[in-house]
Order: structure tokens, then sequence, then C-alpha cells
């Protein structure tokens, strides 16, 4: 039987707004929190917390997401601050992830720490067409003999230090694509994968399109981790690449939605 949602009494409001109080503190910090981290925490039902983030969401202080809430308006840090976070993990996925990539294919990498440290290894390929926004990758690759590589248009989101919007949107569509490497936002832990806007995620998603295998690089600082927007065509990745295997429940959600997971060894 459903709980009735009642109007807090003056002897419960304290411990709601010590509740609230709290819940923003954490996602000042974390940048989101699942529904279950805090039913665990405050030890309340599930409908409880739901009924917390309704209530902060309505105020504008979050956003509430599948599975949690995030901070309004989340955004993933910048790039700077991004590339020593977990370096010896993501190389070790760049490392796996490049055993898929053979001489002379057409390679799509998306932009981000991980997604270069996957650039970092493919300097030993020979004669790849090579399409990306990212800055970084496209001058490293570049110097490369034999590595033609082609930049997708679109205004450079100074963040990420790559292209986005609608020319890169159509860019993306003109190659054809071997193998395609892309970040994501978040793993939730019911095996949803996300992003933080609505264009990085549709952005994500032609390129899944685009490849006849696309490859998801996550580090598992992303496991549980939800941000706001679903990345489409997810289901249609080849697989996962990550540096340590996620938690049982998100591996089992996983399998349920025939996601393949490849773990890299340190």
């Amino acid at each position: 039987m459903a709980t009735p949602i009642t109007t807090p009494t003056p002897r419960n409001r304290p411990l709601a707004t010590s509740r609230h109080d709290e819940i923003l503190k954490r996602i000042a910090v974390a940048g989101a929190i699942s529904v279950s981290e805090l039913t665990g925490l405050f030890g309340v039902s599930r409908e409880t917390i739901r009924r917390d983030l309704r209530f902060l969401a309505q105020q504008g202080r979050l956003d509430v997401v599948h599975g949690g809430a995030a901070r309004r308006e989340a955004s993933e840090p910048a790039l700077d601050l991004r590339a020593s976070e977990n370096a010896q993990g993501k190389a070790a996925i760049g490392r796996l992830a490049a055993t898929f990539v053979e001489d002379g294919m057409v390679v799509l990498l998306d932009s981000g720490t991980t997604t270069l440290a996957v650039a970092r290894v493919l300097v030993a390929r020979r004669n790849l067409t090579v399409c990306t926004g990212s800055l970084a990758i496209a001058q490293l690759l570049c110097r490369v003999p034999g590595t033609r590589v082609h930049m997708l248009g679109g205004e450079i989101d100074p963040n990420d230090e790559a292209t986005f919007g609608i020319d890169t949107l159509e860019a993306i569509g003109r190659f054809r694509v071997d193998a395609a490497f892309i970040g994501i936002g978040g793993l939730s832990d019911d095996g949803e994968i996300t992003d933080y806007s609505r264009i990085g995620a549709e952005q994500r998603g032609r390129m899944i399109a685009a490849a006849r295998a696309a490859y998801f690089v996550v580090d598992h600082t992303k496991f549980g981790r939800l941000t706001p927007v679903r990345i489409p065509n997810s289901r249609g990745a080849a697989g996962i690449v990550a540096d340590l295997p996620p938690p049982a429940g998100t591996l089992s959600a996983l399998a349920d939605r025939g996601s393949r997971l490849f773990v890299a060894a340190p």
C-alpha cells in the first residue's frame, strides 16, 4: 500500500529540514547523489527521500535525475582538472581499448581524458584515419606519420577543449567508422549510461550510430555518478571498457541490458 503524502507537522519539520540541508551539502561536493545512498544515510524510506528531492527540485535547488538528484545545471569539471584524476586507471583502459584497433582503420575518438589515454596508445598503429572533436587528441595524432586526422567541426567548448553543437552532429554522420571510443558522464547503479547535457548525450548517441563497433571508455570514478541525460543508442554499443569491475548490482543490471564489459589489467 502506498504511503500517503502528508504535510510536515511542526514535530517532523525540523528533521526534514535537516535532511534537506545535508542532501544539498553532499550534492554540492559530489555533484550528484543516489536515492539508495540517501536512504542508507538517513535510515528512511525511498519514498521519503523522493519527496525530499521533489521538494528541493521545486525550489530550484537541484535536479531530479534517474535514481537520485544532481546539482542544477551540472557540468563536467574542466579538462585540466580531470587530467590527473585516476591517471593509471585511464592508461590501463587506453591499452585495452587500443587492442580493438587494427592498422588502417577509421577510428572516432570522443573528447575527454580517458579517450586521450586511448589516443596515446594509438600512436603505435599505422595508417589510421582518426575523427575527433578533441583539440588535444588531434594535436597528438596529427604528428604521427601516416595517420590522417579529421577535426569534427563546430563551436569549441573551452571547458572540454573540444567541438560541439549542430555542426559537430552533422560532421559525425559523414564518416564510415570502424571503431569509436566514447566517454560518458556517469554509470548509475542500475546500469543507465548518462551525460551532463542534452547536446553531449546526442553527440555521443550519434557516434554510436556511426560506428561498426562503439565502446564506452569508463574509469571507476564514473560508477554510481548520476548525470541528468540518458545517452541515446547506448544499447547499440559493442561494450564498456573499464579499469575496475563495477559493483555487483551494476554488473547484474548491465548483463540484463546485454552490455558487454571489458576490464583492463592494471
